[in-house]
């Protein structure tokens, strides 16, 4: 009994730590596909948005780059920002 215990516990605070570990992307390599499944509330038409901004302004320096991509704004950077990243 004491050995169940054990493990109920040990699954129990290791919960916490499952729930907090989320992909993470490169923004100047993710594709239309993974933008949208990383970046919650980002469609088919920002993660466009991202990727032509990518591609007519060069690589993003950081992820708060991301607020000069129209459609998205800080509250969503702030959000996801250690998901993001800028290199791999």
């Amino acid at each position: 009994m004491k050995l169940i215990n054990a493990l109920v516990l040990t699954l129990l605070l290791a919960l916490p730590i499952i729930g907090f570990s989320a992909e993470s992307i490169n923004i100047n390599t993710a594709n239309k596909e993974t933008l949208m499944s990383v970046i919650k509330g980002v469609g088919e038409t920002k993660a466009e948005a991202i990727i032509a901004y990518r591609k007519e302004n060069g690589d993003f320096k950081s992820v708060d780059e991301l607020v000069n991509v129209k459609g998205i704004g800080q509250g969503t950077i702030d959000k996801h920002k250690e998901q993001l990243s800028v290199s791999d």
